[in-house]
């Protein structure tokens, strides 16, 4: 299952919303996937995620894949709203 956000905040991903996301992908028992333009990055590696270098403006397009897909996506959503 996939899913597109756009960010809106101003510094983009940064080090410490990129921990948060980490930190939530590893509290999931689905695999998380983050699509920046043409770079990926499982959303448990902070260097990875940084690597991607997004940006206000970018569209993130998340992949979750796992038994709990659709639940992981609802929840992943919710935490995108709050944090980016």
């Amino acid at each position: 299952m996939t899913f597109s956000y756009m960010i809106t905040d101003e510094n983009g991903i940064h080090a410490r919303p990129a921990g948060m996301l980490v930190k939530f992908a590893k509290e999931m028992t689905d695999k998380i996937t983050v699509k920046n333009k043409d770079k990926s990055a499982d959303a448990t590696k902070l260097f990875a995620l940084m690597g991607l270098g997004a940006k206000k403006g970018d569209t993130l397009e998340f992949t979750v894949t796992g038994d709990n897909a659709e639940e992981t996506i609802i929840k992943l959503r919710e935490f995108c709203l709050k944090t980016f």
